[in-house]
């Protein structure tokens, strides 16, 4: 598809829905931050136009967000309107900095559930004011004295405003269900619908006011009268909250897409300007809008261009058709501003957090902001989080089994620290004098007082006529310990080191098979039984097939950090694929089932260093009439030299490659492109693998490593 009818035939009716969308959505940002009616449009229009071109994430759409409402209507409270145009511009260049300093990532630092608990609060805060605007009244000063004040304001008695305001309610929730039309969004048929029965009605209600001349109304930037602590904290706060809200957004919106990845840093870049240009020219700040950005994917958008026409036809309509604005009644944008408040509180994100003990977090940066102000409810949910956090580090999971009469196991799971020394000590103190104990440690880190309480109480026990086992599954932190070394060198991740590695640790002769499947069940199994489960029921369908050496030292899942389902692997002695006709079937079985019935794309032959093998050919040690010097001999391989051990291996490796070529489904396959050799070679003593180039010097350590 051309760029010219992809952007007729995808970007423009994309940018056509997202256009009515904005229209409604600003013009309700703006009267619930107390900014001018304008100052949303052209949020909208700058939004779209500059991050569109600009930014970082190509299907994101920004403009006025609810998110920021509260933040802005406290600073046009402050500074007034003028002396926040100018805070909103110097945030912008804040952004830029943070961006061109390529900390973009590191707004994702915060945790997620203080962001959502923030927005969660801002929603309803947004919701509490709205519904005295609805029903025909005026918001308090803050969320607490809406709150109050409500149950008077339902009784009151009320009138069009309020009919008006429950009607469009009513289209924003239905709507969505009956009718699957993205050309038809449920904002524009609430506000058409409703604007028109008001007009019809002749209803006595407040509409919406704009300049008569739009572009002489735009108002200028006024550096805020204030102190300069309070014009910085604002800035902060606005640029802060404003980069934290886009980059989550253009994150959510990559996960509803197969194009191009966002590039945070550019983002940042972009909302900067944007930003800047918008203080400058009397605009509220913007961020990257999840409602807008979601519905542009939806619609069928491909690239950046369905954002930035969204903002010429907002633009455009302004100029030319702002009659047909001033139409609209307050109280059905205050409706529309109610739901997208309380769509801010998401169900599913509060079950998520409850599924994740992060629920305190959400809810006490919801409630903070709500009860006293953003900042402060922010500040409450990141201790939250800090204090959870170390509540966790600090705790153990600590259980006493008993197996049979007189033998126990106890299994300690976690982080060991000083801070459980009294609970360890009260658990081991209550097992029963002489008995067998099997004390199990899954350790993530074991301090020194953890350490002195395990190894003061063995004594004791094995003293009192009792026997102490102490077996470490993950780390050999009390190992270590007891050989002075706690803290000091490299451990190996349990899944990597070997099993006699890890009975050496356990400091006892174990069944290694057993122990290593209890803690693949205990430990891995969890981890990997939902793809497995895919995979059973799916089938296979690995990318490709894999031959090495059956050596022991090689392990294919390891040096190719791949899983389940990744590789179709064949091993034998010496890596050796028998040319097609040789009298072997066992590996072409192989190969003809991994093309033709599996599909993959790649076949590799991976040779290793210290290959028993190619030594047993360069030096013919095995054989003729044994088993083994008959599989060597389908190798076919002709060194070019035999001193050299290394370009040997590489030799063996190119000649399968040839032997490969020899099947006819390999030659077919790779003939039509559906298929690629590759020659690989695994350097044991430097963990490093490379990629052989038949048509150059073969040698492994020539080559470049794989990527």
């Amino acid at each position: 598809m051309s760029d010219l009818t992809q952007l007729l035939r995808r970007d423009l009716p994309a940018s056509i829905v997202v256009f009515l969308i904005a229209i409604p959505l600003s013009l309700g940002i703006a009267a619930a931050s107390g900014a001018p009616l304008l100052a949303g449009l052209v949020a909208a229009v700058v939004g779209g136009i500059v991050a569109g071109a600009l930014g970082g994430a190509p299907l994101q759409v920004s403009g006025p967000a609810a998110g920021l409402t509260v933040i802005v209507a406290g600073t046009v409270a402050e500074f007034g309107f003028a002396g926040t145009a100018a805070v909103v511009a110097v945030a912008g260049l804040v952004q830029i900095v943070l961006g061109a300093s390529r900390l973009g990532r590191a707004a994702l630092a915060l945790s997620p559930a203080v962001v959502h608990g923030m927005l969660a609060g801002i929603g309803l805060v947004i919701a509490l004011s709205q519904v005295h605007v609805m029903l025909g009244g005026a918001p308090q000063s803050s969320a607490w004295h809406n709150l109050i004040d409500l149950p008077g304001q339902i009784a009151a008695h009320h009138g069009a405003a309020a009919l008006l305001g429950a009607l469009t309610v009513g289209i924003l929730i239905i709507w969505p269900r009956l009718v699957k039309i993205s050309l038809l969004p449920a904002a524009l048929v609430a506000v058409v619908s409703m604007t028109a029965l008001a007009t019809a009605m002749g209803a006595d209600v407040e509409r919406v006011r704009l300049p008569d001349e739009p572009l002489a109304g735009l108002i200028r930037p006024a550096w805020p009268d204030a102190p300069l602590r309070e014009i910085t904290v604002a800035v902060l706060t606005i640029a802060i909250v404003a980069s934290v809200e886009s980059l989550l957004s253009a994150v959510a919106v990559d996960r509803m897409h197969d194009g191009p990845r966002a590039d945070l840093n550019r983002e940042l870049v972009a909302q900067g300007v944007a930003n800047t240009t918008c203080g400058l020219l009397g605009g509220l700040p913007v961020t990257g809008v999840i409602v807008r950005s979601s519905t542009n994917v939806a619609a069928g958008a491909r690239t950046r261009a369905s954002a930035i026409m969204h903002g010429l036809w907002i633009a455009a309509f302004v100029l030319l058709f702002a009659d047909l604005l001033e139409t609209i009644p307050m109280a059905v944008l205050a409706a529309v501003l109610i739901v997208v408040g309380l769509r801010l509180v998401s169900l599913a994100q509060i079950r998520t957090y409850a599924r994740h003990r992060e629920l305190p977090t959400y809810l006490i940066t919801a409630l903070g902001v709500v009860c006293t102000d953003l900042l402060t409810g922010v500040a409450l949910g990141m201790i939250t989080a800090a204090t959870l956090i170390l509540w966790r580090l600090t705790r153990s999971d600590i259980r006493r089994v008993e197996r049979a009469p007189g033998s126990w196991l106890v299994t300690i799971n976690g982080t060991l620290s000083f801070v459980e020394s009294a609970r360890l000590s009260r658990e081991l103190h209550a097992l029963p004098p002489g008995q067998a104990v099997d004390l199990e440690l899954h350790l993530d880190y074991l301090d020194h007082g953890a350490f002195e309480t395990i190894k003061d109480w063995r004594s004791g026990y094995e003293r009192a006529g009792g026997s102490v086992t102490i077996r470490e599954v993950h780390d050999s932190w009390f190992h270590q310990a007891t050989s002075g070394r706690l803290g000091g060198g490299k451990r190996t991740p349990r899944l990597v080191g070997s099993w006699s590695r890890w009975q050496d640790m356990d400091q006892q002769r174990r069944d290694a098979m057993a122990v290593g499947i209890a803690e693949f069940e205990r430990n891995v199994a969890p981890l990997v039984r939902p793809q497995l489960a895919d995979l059973a029921r799916d089938g296979q369908r690995p990318q490709q097939l894999f031959i090495t050496c059956a050596d022991s030292r090689v392990v294919p899942n390891l040096i190719t950090a791949s899983g389940p389902g990744d590789l179709f692997c064949v091993r034998n002695i010496g890596n050796i694929v028998p040319a097609h006709g040789s009298g072997d079937t066992s590996v072409g079985a192989a190969v003809e089932y991994a093309v033709d019935i599996l599909g993959v794309t790649t076949i590799t032959v991976c040779g290793h260093s210290g290959c028993g093998a190619v030594r047993a050919l360069m030096n013919g040690a095995a054989g003729p009439g044994s088993s083994l010097g008959a599989w060597l001999d389908l190798s076919t391989v002709r060194f070019s030299d035999v001193t050299d051990e290394e370009r040997c291996c590489a030799d063996n490796v190119l000649q399968q490659l040839t032997n490969l070529r020899t099947y006819p489904t390999v030659r077919a396959a790779e003939s039509a492109g559906r298929l690629r050799l590759a020659g690989m070679y695994f350097d044991l003593a430097e963990a490093r693998m490379y990629e052989l180039d038949p048509l150059h010097d073969p040698r492994p350590v020539a080559a470049q490593p794989a990527a």
